[in-house]
């Protein structure tokens, strides 16, 4: 065979063995700034979880008893149906009041470096305590959810099973419901993500496009804000770093984390938020303003990195966006025990 035969064969290897480096590179540098999300988590601030937590906590997420009205309960406004959110503006709380903020999807929060927009609550243990008390969202007190909870004695065994180191008397508490909601929530976790498949070594996790759209997400700066475990939801940053957004995103009363920390710097200081199943959590923001996803990819370029991306930069950003699905908890609906005559009628 004439050597010049051997040309387009060769040619062909060495344009292989080019984007097979690409595609490698791309992927380590992809692994320097995000980690999979692990397949199930076992412990939550060192201390292992028990199946009699998880049990417990399961039931209290969908019990609307832990709310004044007996009509709210978790999942009402973090819908495990629904992206682990309840996909409207703000929720509705005890008299129909609405919220001020976006809820966060539950899904994934234990990754957070902490919870609600503004970072008040350390972890999912304060954070559970919260919604209860507010008088927008549950509108109850420690005192009442400890009394319902005594007034049935299926909860009553339950807690005791579920803390055995408490004295008899005193497993019933508010400090253990929010631990077995928290025990709960951190199974709330979606794992295999295609992005997560690339991340372990996948080539074919991801199509072209989406390739292109991390390639983006990165040059971009996107994951100086984005990044880690859950893509966000790590750090704290100003909202209109480069350009302030309309009010009806930014709306002028609400000044983040300002309000926890009284630092003038903390005004319009929000949590990055966490992009894990973003595609299913619609509409985006603390505002809750914005319902397409695109729109809000185009907002944040402008806002936080001062560059107005092209539609075709802001179609590969959320093509990449949506490899960021994972599979979906998988959660039977409990059924609840029964009220006794003891237990406090709703308000």
């Amino acid at each position: 065979m004439h050597p010049t035969h051997l040309l387009p064969l060769g040619g062909l290897l060495l344009f292989g063995c080019i984007s097979q480096v690409h595609a490698d590179a791309l992927r380590d540098q992809a692994n320097t700034m995000f980690k999979p999300i692990p397949d199930n988590v076992t412990e939550v601030r060192g201390h292992p979880i028990s199946a009699e937590q998880q049990e417990l906590g399961k039931q209290l997420f969908f019990d609307p008893r832990l709310s004044l009205s007996h009509i709210i309960s978790c999942n009402s406004c973090h819908n495990l149906g629904t992206g682990g959110a309840d996909n409207i503006p703000t929720s509705i709380g005890h008299g129909w009041q609405k919220g001020p903020r976006n809820s966060p999807t539950v899904l994934n929060s234990v990754f957070n470096v902490a919870q609600f927009w503004d970072g008040r609550a350390e972890d999912l243990q304060a954070q559970a305590k919260g919604p209860v008390q507010a008088s927008v969202e549950m509108s109850n007190t420690p005192d009442r959810v400890v009394k319902t909870l005594n007034s049935i004695p299926e909860y009553v065994e339950s807690f005791r099973k579920a803390f055995p180191k408490a004295d008899k008397d005193k497993a019933v508490s508010f400090d253990n419901m929010a631990l077995a909601l928290e025990a709960f929530e951190v199974t709330l976790t979606t794992p295999d993500a295609p992005f997560d498949r690339y991340l372990k070594g996948d080539d074919n996790a991801l199509t072209a496009e989406q390739k292109k759209g991390l390639e983006l997400f990165i040059s971009s700066g996107c994951a100086a804000c984005h990044n880690g475990v859950n893509v966000g939801g790590q750090a704290y940053f100003p909202f209109g770093l480069m350009q302030k957004p309309g009010a009806d995103v930014l709306p002028k009363g609400d000044k983040g984390r300002f309000a926890v920390t009284k630092t003038v710097s903390d005004e319009y200081v929000f949590r990055a938020a966490p992009l894990r199943n973003v595609a299913l959590t619609a509409p985006y923001f603390h505002s809750g303003q914005v319902w397409d996803l695109k729109e809000a990819v185009a907002i944040m370029g402008t806002s936080q990195l001062g560059k107005e991306l092209n539609e075709q930069e802001v179609a590969s950003i959320t093509d990449f966006l949506h490899t960021l699905t994972g599979r979906q908890p998988k959660v039977e609906l409990p059924i609840l025990p029964p009220s006794s005559d003891k237990t406090p009628l709703p308000e």
